[in-house]
């Protein structure tokens, strides 16, 4: 029900169906806010190569927001929306959630659909996830990355361990 643009005016159109990430969101009660902005056809890393504007960092407005998801990463940090879905297909997922500070899911490729994704790389390209904590990002991906009709698996949150290089 909502256009696709890829931040790009000219290429927009309606798409005819939910990409079934978004589908099976909706199918376990999420409400679609609407789409966010980004770089244009997702050929950035710093979130201002759009012609419907920069998106800024959500807590540093003279910041750059970190790359071509990041108006989802930035509505997420502002408390606009509990997650959000991007693709990661260099870093586009993961960038802006550490440029706003919430997490940034990439999931293994193939494990999320990528029908209706404009692709950038399409060998390369996944669905990620924004979400402000691990135990949210992580219900996103068992609920996007199972099909309808089967049960997401249960997993328990934590305790996590973290490794930082």
């Amino acid at each position: 029900g909502l256009p696709t643009t890829a931040g790009c005016p000219s290429y927009a159109y309606d798409p005819p169906v939910d990409a079934p990430a978004v589908a099976r969101l909706k199918a376990a009660g999420a409400v679609v806010l609407g789409s966010t902005n980004m770089d244009q056809f997702a050929t950035g890393l710093v979130g201002t190569r759009s012609p419907y504007g920069a998106v800024h960092s959500a807590h540093h407005p003279d910041r750059i927001s970190g790359g071509s998801s990041s108006g989802s990463a930035v509505a997420v940090a502002l408390g606009v929306a509990d997650l959000a879905l991007g693709t990661d297909t260099a870093g586009s997922g993961r960038v802006p959630a550490a440029f706003n500070g919430i997490v940034g899911l990439k999931p293994t490729r193939g494990l999320v659909p990528t029908d209706g994704v404009v692709p950038a790389c399409a060998t390369l390209d996944c669905v990620s996830v924004f979400a402000r904590t691990l135990p949210e990002a992580e219900l996103a991906l068992a609920l996007i990355a199972t099909p309808p009709g089967r049960e997401a698996p249960h997993r328990a949150p934590g305790p996590w361990r973290i490794a930082v290089p």
